[in-house]
């Protein structure tokens, strides 16, 4: 076996290593602080826990019920190769949801507080160590691209706000306590700010430049499948005087390691400039006029 393919199998069981103690930790903060306090931060974990009050089967048993779909959509979408890791790492933590709920009940910390501010933290940090390592917990990704196509006029960003919505409203309708869809809301806006602080630090936003031979392979999945602004810039290489199609993309920090993934894919050998934009104005972004008012 060649030293390449021993780094790879090596880097892939590091990264496999990385998703199974992620994943346990994202099932150890809904099972013993997110769940007991009636907290539903959004997303499949949300509906899990809210569904498990009417039918208590167990929120991880929920959790996985829920996902089966969305990952067979996935798997015909994207294929087995690169949908396996979100498999494992949705099992891992349906499992360990319901270990620690049946076994570690005695240690629940009731305390809604700490429940919103702990349990989504360590969710947060748990969801970003799994996506740093080419996986998902699994969830509503899916059902917002199938929904962009059937309803292309609506941005990404608000149909997550949408879909989130919907299972605060139902979390304050099953739990009878408006204040309960409320500490919900709360839970949604830290695990989203502390998840962009694990995966990409303060940085505002990413501005890629890419150089590659197959620019417009890139450029088609880069609109198809992130749902982003293109822009092609005619430039002339200095040494080789050829003429050059240089992609660049203004991307939110959540879309760019998935960016960075296509790029790869598509040409390994691509000169890729990833640089941090503090602000950006423009359709999709922040309105000019607006910041200023």
């Amino acid at each position: 076996m060649s030293s390449t393919k021993k780094n790879s199998i090596k880097k892939r069981l590091m990264e496999y290593l990385i998703i199974t103690v992620a994943s346990t930790l994202y099932g150890l903060a809904t099972a013993m602080l997110v769940d007991p306090n009636n907290i539903a931060p959004g997303g499949m974990t949300g509906l899990a826990i809210v569904i498990n009050r009417l039918i208590p089967i167990g929120t991880g048993k929920w959790f996985w019920i829920m996902n089966i779909p969305i990952l067979l959509v996935a798997i015909w979408k994207f294929g087995i190769r690169f949908t396996v890791s979100t498999i494992y790492a949705t099992g891992v933590i349906s499992l360990t949801t319901d270990f620690f709920h049946n076994y570690l009940s005695a240690y629940f910390i009731n305390d809604i507080i700490l429940g919103v501010t702990i349990g989504s933290a360590l969710s947060a940090i748990a969801m970003g160590l799994i996506f740093k390592n080419h996986a998902t917990s699994g969830g509503t990704d899916v059902i917002i691209k199938l929904l962009r196509l059937r309803y292309p006029h609506i941005k990404t960003g608000m149909l997550f706000i949408m879909t989130d919505m919907v299972v605060l409203i139902i979390a304050g309708i099953v739990f009878g306590d408006i204040s309960a869809a409320l500490y919900s809301f709360l839970s949604v806006m830290i695990t989203s700010s502390v998840l962009d602080l694990v995966l990409y630090g303060r940085d505002g936003a990413k501005l890629l430049y890419i150089i590659s031979d197959h620019p417009d392979i890139i450029t088609a999945r880069l609109l198809e499948e992130l749902d982003i602004g293109v822009t092609h810039v005619f430039a002339q290489g200095a040494y080789s005087g050829e003429d050059k199609k240089v992609i660049m993309c203004a991307i939110k920090k959540r879309l760019s390691p998935l960016a960075e993934d296509i790029v790869r894919e598509e040409d390994p050998n691509a000169f890729m400039i990833v640089t941090s934009a503090s602000e950006i104005f423009g359709e999709g972004y922040k309105s000019y006029f607006d910041e200023r008012m």
